[in-house]
């Protein structure tokens, strides 16, 4: 038996058996299932798991946080289940199910981009590098940069531009190569379309805006003439092209006699798809990317680029729930060919360091919880890293205040970066390492915003979670004592009666749970120990909840059959999502008014939930004095 053998099997019941589940696999961190009918997944149960960190739906899969150990739990899961596992591809196929077009059309965009994110990143981190080395000027009383001071760097520099120049310039080339990965059509047709888009024979797209029309090369039909450029850096163009010759392929496959197919199939489909790319597709690709980037750069830069930057950051988080995040890497690459730099990419990366310092404020405030320790930590550190699913998911929407405090964050440190041009060369990690893809000239700037989306998240995240945290949550039981409850104080003054003598068939047969019960000698209810209101009745206004520090939650019930009386002869001191103190009053009620409604006013004590508590022990029999009197003990 695994060592994740029984998690599995309760979390197999919690999705709705096997017979709900239509695929599975596992990534670096989560299990990823398609479920039959999403609806049957009880997700209060998963994320109460102690091995479960968090869980969210997105791309039609329900995904669950597991961390860095989730391939043994896969393991003794399809063990548990008594299935087989497929692969991530096939569960994303499978999950198209449960997608509309949108969904579809994000999801097939960000496959294609996937396997390309490796290269950009690493392509930007070298683009920055050699800005540092060959733009910045450090030496000679700031006259001379490295490069022009240090012949071993300039050639480090020279060098370094054959990785960039590979990356993005030659990205049509693994777009195109992508797009038929994801397709399954033949790979080495999409390099060979890609390189045509790229190839030296064609004028360099960098080099069109300032070259004369007259000037352009072209290739000579006779009857027309067709613009030789290159279409380096650009991204639409690629993918159109690659969708073209995926059809064009699946097409002629089709219809193609089986003896001839190795021949006619990639013939007729490359041919055909170069010509549609250079004569048609390449022309449009590159002016709806214009356009895109013109707009979005328009909005970044023009007039009210603040309001701009304030809404792309407040609404970014949000984004990567819903998986539409995923459309702002083609924009990011746009914005690269157009203006060989991004004005996005530095707000993305400090939405997610937003997302990660709400994180922080909760690691604070929850510093002596050693259990959410477990998930805060290491959900914080990966966001800084940029990936940010552990902390979204993970901490941040589960109490749902850090979420929005992040968000908030994103957005000032979303205005200080468009009010400062801030660009990146490219697209980088998108968490504090990000600022080595920022242009040279603007890491200070992006080093005030990175400051704002630290420090403004986790003080609100801090500053709010003070009042919606009880003690426990915080975990302050152990450190100082203030969840450290260990007795029930008398409510009411009056006689102290067992629970099945109340007369009553709910209460006395302890269907709610097992309590204690005051005939009342007087006329506030006051609260037995340190809690948090979490219920009140606002038409009846007879009975309300709490929920101590150590986790007990409890229901105090003034009254038989007293919500008939609609609230007459009561009033609440309290309301819901206040904290009390033991002996603070909540309900003022008027015993004459009770007896006038001919109803019993026996008070109740139950206790729905025993939290962490237990060996509890009532005290019946005596007479008690309001906010002195030990009702009940445990441990």
């Amino acid at each position: 038996m695994g060592k994740y053998a029984q998690d599995a099997k309760e979390l197999l019941g919690l999705v709705g058996g096997r017979e709900n589940i239509a695929a599975v696999s596992h990534c670096m961190t989560r299990m990823r299932f398609v479920l039959a009918d999403p609806s049957k997944a009880d997700i209060p149960g998963i994320e109460a798991m102690k091995v479960v960190k968090g869980s969210f739906t997105q791309s039609g899969q329900f995904q669950v946080i597991i961390g860095n150990t989730v391939a043994d739990f896969y393991n003794d899961f399809t063990a548990a289940a008594g299935i087989e596992g497929v692969s991530k591809d096939a569960v994303k196929q499978a999950a198209k199910q449960n997608q509309n077009v949108l969904q579809r059309s994000v999801t097939a965009l960000a496959e294609i981009f996937a396997p390309l994110i490796p290269a950009i990143i690493t392509g930007g981190l070298i683009l920055g590098f050699r800005n540092c080395i060959d733009s910045m000027y450090l030496f000679e009383n700031g006259t001379k940069t490295l490069c022009e001071i240090s012949q071993f760097w300039a050639g480090i520099d020279g060098f370094l531009w054959l990785i960039g120049e590979a990356v993005f310039h030659m990205l049509p080339v693994g777009i195109c190569w992508s797009v038929t990965k994801k397709m399954g059509t033949t790979q080495m047709l999409g390099i060979v379309l890609g390189l045509t888009l790229v190839s030296g024979q064609l004028l360099n797209a960098y080099a069109v805006a300032g070259t004369a029309a007259a000037d352009i090369p072209k290739w000579n039909f006779g009857f027309i003439e067709v613009n030789m450029i290159g279409y380096q850096a650009q991204v639409l163009p690629a993918i159109l092209a690659a969708f073209t010759l995926v059809y064009l392929e699946k097409f002629f496959r089709r219809i193609t006699p089986q003896a001839v197919s190795m021949i006619v199939v990639p013939f007729l489909s490359l041919l055909l798809a170069v010509m549609a790319s250079h004569f048609v597709l390449g022309p449009i690709g590159w002016k709806i990317g214009s356009v895109i980037s013109s707009v979005v750069f328009a909005g970044i830069t023009g007039s009210f680029k603040v309001l701009f930057g304030a809404i792309f950051g407040f609404v970014y988080a949000p984004l990567v729930i819903t998986g539409l995040h995923h459309m702002s890497n083609a924009i990011d690459l746009q914005l690269i060919a157009d203006y060989e730099m991004t004005m996005l990419w530095p707000m993305i990366a400090l939405s997610n360091i937003a997302q990660g310092s709400a994180v922080l404020g909760m690691i604070l405030l929850q510093k002596k919880n050693t259990q959410a320790q477990e998930v805060n930590v290491p959900a914080c550190i990966s966001c800084y890293l940029g990936v940010t699913e552990p902390a979204i998911f993970g901490v941040n929407l589960k109490k749902g205040f850090p979420f929005v405090c992040g968000m908030i964050g994103s957005a000032l440190a979303g205005i200080v970066c468009v009010a400062t041009g801030t660009a990146a060369n490219a697209i980088g990690v998108g968490g504090l390492p990000g600022i080595l893809s920022i242009r040279p000239e603007f890491m200070g700037s992006f080093a005030i915003c990175m400051a704002v989306a630290v420090a403004v998240p986790m003080i609100l995240t801090m500053a709010v979670g003070k009042k919606k945290l009880t003690a426990s949550e915080r975990g302050a039981a152990a450190a100082d004592g203030s969840g450290d409850i260990r007795e029930l104080k008398a409510f009411l003054s009056g006689k102290v009666i067992p629970l099945k003598e109340v007369n009553d068939g709910v209460f006395s047969e302890g269907v709610m749970g097992e309590g204690i019960a005051v005939i009342p000698e007087s006329e506030i209810l006051y609260a037995p120990a340190d809690a948090e209101v979490t219920v009140v009745m606002e038409d009846s206004r007879h009975a309300c909840g709490l929920r101590l520090d150590n986790g007990m939650e409890i229901l105090l019930h003034i009254g038989i059959d007293t919500v008939d009386m609609k609230g007459d002869g009561f009033s609440y001191a309290v309301a819901a999502g206040q904290r009390v103190k033991a002996g603070d009053a909540l309900i003022r009620f008027s015993r004459k008014k009770i007896k006038e409604y001919g109803h019993p006013d026996v008070t109740v004590c139950i206790i729905t939930d025993p939290g962490n508590a237990e060996n509890i022990q009532f005290r019946t029999g005596m007479d008690a004095k309001e906010k002195e009197t030990i009702l009940a003990t445990f441990a």
